[in-house]
């Protein structure tokens, strides 16, 4: 259900951006090949070979009709469909959906593409048929690619070519145990075919290197979130858990906010994890007694593109009465502006490269 939800909120957000004003699209399809990065020694078993496939997109462009496609150097956005054959029985071949957009650089010869979606896998763990597969814990998983690509599109009437590194992650946040995930650092290569002859010029209202100013006063932020989630231990059970935030941002121009605020974490999968360490780990000195609950500070950055901004943070738990992944977490995700107080988030908390939760939240800023 949540890598559902995570690409409704994404598809959702790409077509808030979506207008008709003589905009041109083109497809590209692009052949990849590489290997599983070792980022977990527990998965060293399922790397046998190198991961190849096939990546399909469509892309829609923008001109400039509105600010923000000016500011962000005249992005695409649109749809991937990547084929991934994880050369190992185990793994399986994974297929995965993603809403994307491609940003700019080097006068538009660089691409940077960025998707957030679902994926599938065929042989998720099995503690019968498929125990070896410590990697996914359920068919359904989130994915997120990212693409960076020397690019050049008209070489030959509309075709053009395309060759970079992208990399393909695979999880499902701890939704369910196990969760070692899968990145794939490949190379590809492929060809790019415009579907219409002629584009439209450029947009420029906001001239090149114009600072445009903005001011805000302060603003306040209460965001309540919740979701399901299970300990590493594999059969511990999924539980729910809530999450209670307030912080204050500051615009510090047209694009970017700081934040500074506080985290209050209901972590229930936590109660099972303490009291199961408490009778099968009596060396590790867990009475049972101790507090599931969570206090964390935090600063973050809000970047926002329209009405959907992107965010990170890093937090410190100050209140940690027991220890689970250490008194560091990070948090990065998506806000869809509902009005102009109101939001919606889709977020990933971790610590370091470990997910604990994706978020499911709603929040106001007043």
């Amino acid at each position: 259900m949540k890598p559902f939800l995570t690409y409704t909120f994404l598809v959702s957000t790409l077509f808030g951006f979506s207008q008709e004003k003589q905009q041109t699209s083109y497809v590209d399809v692009n052949y990849f090949k590489g290997n599983i990065a070792l980022h977990n020694n527990d998965i060293l078993h399922l790397i046998n070979g190198h991961p190849e496939g096939v990546i399909l997109s469509w892309n829609k462009k923008t001109y400039g009709f509105n600010d923000w496609e000016q500011r962000y150097n005249y992005p695409d956005y649109g749809f991937t469909f990547i084929y991934q054959d994880l050369k190992n029985e185990v793994l399986g071949n994974n297929t995965s959906l993603y809403a994307h957009y491609n940003f700019y650089f080097f006068n538009r010869n660089v691409m940077f593409r960025i998707g957030q979606g679902i994926g599938y896998t065929p042989k998720p763990y099995d503690k019968e048929t498929n125990y070896r597969n410590i990697a996914f814990g359920t068919h359904l998983l989130s994915s997120t690619m990212m693409m960076v690509n020397y690019k050049k599109e008209r070489i030959i009437d509309n075709f053009g070519l395309q060759a970079g590194v992208s990399l393909i992650h695979y999880s499902n946040a701890n939704v369910k145990a196990p969760n070692a995930s899968v990145n794939s650092i490949t190379l590809n290569l492929g060809v790019i075919y415009n579907l219409e002859d002629e584009e439209p010029a450029y947009i420029t209202t906001i001239a090149d290197g114009e600072k445009e100013t903005f001011t805000q006063p302060i603003k306040y932020n209460v965001v309540f979130r919740g979701g399901v989630n299970e300990s590493d231990v594999v059969g511990s059970g999924q539980f729910p858990f809530y999450i209670v935030s307030a912080y204050a941002d500051k615009r510090i121009n047209v694009k970017s906010a700081l934040q500074f605020g506080s985290d209050v974490f209901f972590s229930n999968f936590l109660k099972e994890l303490i009291y199961y360490k408490s009778v099968s780990f009596p060396e590790e000195n867990v009475s049972g007694n101790e507090d599931y609950k969570r206090v964390g500070v935090f600063v973050g950055h809000e970047l926002f593109i329209n009405k959907t901004s992107l965010e990170t943070q890093i937090g410190y738990y100050v209140y940690y009465p027991f220890d689970f992944e250490g008194r560091t977490y990070l948090r990065l995700g998506l806000k869809r502006y509902i009005s102009e107080k109101w939001f919606g988030a889709l977020t990933l908390k971790s610590h370091g490269a470990k997910a604990e939760a994706v978020e499911i939240g709603i929040g106001v800023r007043l």
